[in-house]
């Protein structure tokens, strides 16, 4: 985050906390992943740390690609899940790597498009790699409004329960 200018950096800032807080609104897992060492590389901003739920992981990794940390690979068999949506930065590194590793171990990689940042202006062929190879990217309120729809009526119909609200000041946009 240091390496982007105060502007950006807010903007990323709020987009992220706003999609921590949907994905904990819908009990989502989140891992948070680190570049070691991580006084030098940056720590996880105080103003998103604070919407984590006590289920999240946050892991430091030696490697650009997540899936190269055990780990992290064993977090993520535990959870049980086939899809991983993914956010972060370097977009031309870590988020590649990253992405590329998934999509080799059978996950669906979905990219939240505003929640990518790199200290590289152009890593539009970074995306195309990613594209390529079988991730979908997203933006933030196409993503916003799939879980609000399968969500509630997955847990209407599954369990019986009472169809919940989205918390009012959660927006269903990035900024």
């Amino acid at each position: 985050m240091s390496q982007v200018d105060r502007r950006l950096r807010s903007r990323i800032i709020t987009n992220t906390k706003n999609f921590v807080r949907l994905l904990g609104h819908f009990r989502i897992p989140i891992i948070v992943t680190l570049e070691t060492p991580v006084g030098k590389k940056g720590s996880l901003p105080q103003e998103i740390k604070k919407y984590l739920s006590d289920s999240s992981e946050t892991f430091e990794k030696n490697f650009f690609d997540l899936c190269k940390e055990k780990k992290i690979r064993d977090c993520l068999r535990r959870l049980k899940k086939k899809q991983v949506i993914v956010a972060g930065c370097e977009t031309d590194v870590c988020v590649l790597q990253s992405c590329l590793g998934l999509l080799s171990l059978g996950y669906e990689v979905y990219v939240a498009e505003e929640l990518l940042i790199s200290s590289s202006r152009n890593v539009d062929s970074a995306i195309a790699r990613m594209k390529a190879e079988g991730a979908t990217f997203l933006t933030y309120k196409s993503l916003y409004y799939e879980l609000v729809e399968s969500v509630e009526e997955g847990r209407q119909t599954e369990k019986g329960l009472e169809t919940f609200t989205v918390p009012e000041d959660l927006p269903d946009s990035a900024v």
